[in-house]
């Protein structure tokens, strides 16, 4: 019997657990830091106090129920990041709306699946960014929207959408726009957006992300108030946040990073959250640091590999940085380095988590020695527990690889509407099985070492083969299909995708990323593809995803 020390951690805290919901808390900010800026979106022009946002955000709310939008009914937002994002995330926080994440990159197939999956009743969407066109998709969709009086519709392919909010500056056929939305809040009283308040628990579901599926389509991550808000709570407290904190957030809200860790941990702190650009441009970030003397930047480690390359990267005085988190991806240690040397970040850290935990389960801590912060994803977060257990679900001891768990506050609810997934991913004890491999040393230091098995992580993007699998299975011609990663300088891993052709049918690598086009999103077309009579097998029958990998890693020269 073995005496080692096993791979179990609970992280400690003097702090208490926040028992409040978001906008009982949000109200609480706004009344000791009224003054304080909250909201600066350098691409609009704003420049907004805490007094002057909850202003917004209680106008947003009350218009949402003057729209008929109950406690627990489904609105979903579509859209790259701006000041209409922030305030609906706290306005529908405030009347007990669940608020349903749609990726930006998002296309007509899986658009219609996540309004549909988490039955929508209302969605909010911009009008277009870069090569989507959001007001065309949602007309594809719904061409009854073109006939139908604003927040009226009644469409057959997505039969619980009741209205579509554009932030089109002009008028679109069948929408309201913003502006028609925030006309609104007349509508109701300040009493009765109150008593709604004081009804909602912090146990309620406020949430739903979207998180790409092992099994063909994505699941949603059912997320409390209670979950969120003291995941980002805590992660801005390993910063040493206050309400002096100025935070940079060129990633996008509709994620936890930006939503949960940014957003929330600034709110929770009085901080200042500060939203560069739409998207991520690596100057535009730059510029906005030093121009607002930005203490806190966040980013996956493709968008500080691109600062740091920048050409102009030595013009910008980056000296008020003194934080930030590196997350989303594996962080390299050099990375790591350059990003406390050159852009001041002297307590950058590390964390890990999941959409289904909120997300941060581990996260380094400012004052950990250099070697640790680089090489390791931290100890476990307050108020949450760790372990790593054998394939037998036995704890292994310190050292050994297992597959790393998680429980405590940050687990999610659950996967909207699909219990089996659910039970599949939360055992009975209530520990979250992340199918991350990991080991944990002397001290409770966790390292990544592998990811379950087929997980390709691009650019700070999670993505599970099979959904593209089950996507390139509807083109006429393909027979069988397998994807794989591999690995690319810029984006950490690329996808290919090994195609076996149905008998006697022709394609090319043009016409299948031509099929692929605007139907899935852009970072999940395979960069790569090989066309081929047989995948390489077990004796029993399995495909060797991993040696497909080495053969593509080989014929395309990639070994370096």
């Amino acid at each position: 019997m073995t005496s080692k020390i096993k791979s179990y951690t609970s992280g400690t805290s003097e702090k208490p657990l926040l028992g409040i919901t978001i906008g009982d808390l949000f109200d609480q900010t706004v009344a000791n830091y009224p003054d304080n800026e909250a909201l600066i979106v350098r691409h609009q022009s704003i420049r907004w106090s805490y007094k002057e946002l909850q202003a917004k955000v209680e106008d947003c709310a009350k218009a949402l129920m003057a729209l008929g939008i109950e406690k627990g009914d489904r609105v979903g937002i579509w859209s790259p990041n701006n000041s209409e994002w922030c305030i609906t995330q706290f306005a529908t926080a405030k009347v007990g709306a669940i608020l349903v994440n749609i990726n930006p990159a998002y296309r007509l197939h899986e658009l219609e699946y996540a309004l549909n999956q988490s039955e929508c009743a209302f969605i909010i969407a911009a009008d277009s960014f870069k090569s989507s066109d959001y007001s065309q998709m949602l007309y594809d969709l719904a061409p009854e929207l073109k006939t139908c009086p604003p927040a009226q519709l009644k469409s057959s392919k997505l039969p619980n959408l009741h209205a579509v909010i554009t932030l089109a500056q002009e008028p679109r056929e069948g929408m309201l726009s913003w502006d028609q939305l925030m006309t609104r809040a007349g509508e109701t009283s300040d009493e009765q957006l109150s008593q709604r308040q004081q009804s909602l628990e912090f146990d309620d579901p406020i949430n739903i992300q979207y998180t790409s599926g092992t099994t063909g389509f994505p699941k949603g991550a059912s997320l409390s108030h209670h979950n969120i808000l003291n995941n980002g709570y805590f992660v801005a407290e390993s910063q040493r946040f206050t309400d002096q904190d100025r935070l940079v957030i060129p990633v996008p809200l509709y994620h936890c990073f930006g939503m949960v860790m940014g957003n929330l941990g600034c709110v929770s702190h009085g901080a200042t959250m500060i939203y560069p650009d739409e998207a991520f441009e690596p100057e535009i970030v730059l510029k906005t640091v030093a121009e607002e003397r930005a203490t806190a930047l966040y980013g996956v480690p493709t968008m500080f590999i691109a600062q740091l390359e920048h050409p102009d990267f030595q013009q910008y005085d980056l000296s008020s940085l003194r934080t930030g988190i590196m997350a989303g991806a594996t962080c390299p240690i050099e990375v790591m380095k350059q990003v406390i040397e050159k852009m001041h970040m002297s307590e950058v850290q590390i964390a890990y988590g999941m959409t289904e935990t909120s997300p941060v389960s581990t996260q380094s801590a400012a004052d950990d020695p250099i070697e640790k912060r680089v090489s390791t994803v931290g100890r476990t977060q307050p108020h949450l527990e760790t372990k790593i257990i054998s394939p037998d679900g036995q704890v292994v001891p310190r050292g050994e690889i297992g597959e790393l768990c998680t429980r405590g506050y940050s687990v999610m609810l659950g996967y909207w509407n699909n219990e089996e997934a659910t039970k599949s991913a939360i055992d009975s004890a209530g520990w979250m099985h992340t199918g991350d491999l990991a080991t944990m040393d002397e001290e409770g230091y966790t390292t990544i070492v592998g990811r379950n098995k087929d997980m390709i992580i691009r650019g700070g993007e999670n993505i599970y083969p099979r959904e593209i699998e089950e996507f390139l299975y509807t083109h006429p011609a393909v027979s069988d299909v397998q994807v794989t990663g591999v690995p690319d300088k810029k984006f950490g891993e690329e996808l290919i995708a090994w195609i076996i052709l149905k008998e006697g049918e022709e394609a090319t690598e043009e016409e299948i990323k031509d099929f692929c086009k605007g139907k899935i999103s852009h970072f999940k077309v395979p960069r790569y593809f090989k066309f081929t009579d047989a995948f390489p097998m077990t004796v029993t029958g399995k495909i060797q995803k991993f040696r497909m990998r080495e053969v593509s890693i080989d014929e395309l020269g990639l070994s370096e």
